[in-house]
């Protein structure tokens, strides 16, 4: 019995890679000045020529190679090892008082208008002596 593996989908690979990093298939289109339609038809195909794969990565910000071998589960091990305890990222606790904090300003600002209007008044008896 032959098994025969079945040929890595780069198009498929570079959608992922894409989608990942938050990237628009029109902004990718215009990064390498070709139509959306044209990059639709890219992540569509099985091959992709090493030229446009080297341009592609580049912008992706990734190595033609790691477009090559990527793997989702791969992705998935990353996050699922990463992140032993959801109370890191998830259960995110402020280490000080938020309306402290607005009050703070506030007070800053008052303070501020405080020595603004004294000066306007200063400015206002220093031009009335002069007259």
């Amino acid at each position: 019995m032959e098994t025969t593996m079945k040929p890595a989908h780069i198009g498929r690979k570079i959608s992922r890679i894409r989608e990942l990093r938050g990237i628009k298939q029109e902004v990718l289109a215009q990064e390498l000045g070709v139509s959306q339609q044209t990059v639709s038809r890219m992540e569509a195909s099985e091959t992709v020529e090493e030229d446009i794969l080297a341009k592609v990565a580049k912008i992706l910000g990734v190595q033609p190679e790691a477009i090559k071998n990527f793997s989702e589960e791969a992705v998935f091990n990353i996050i699922g090892n990463t992140y032993h305890d959801s109370s890191t990222s998830l259960h995110y606790q402020c280490t000080f008082n938020p309306i402290d904090k607005i009050v703070a300003l506030y007070d800053e600002k008052i303070a501020l208008l405080e020595r603004l209007l004294e000066s306007e008044r200063e400015k206002t008896e220093f031009l009335k002596g002069r007259n």
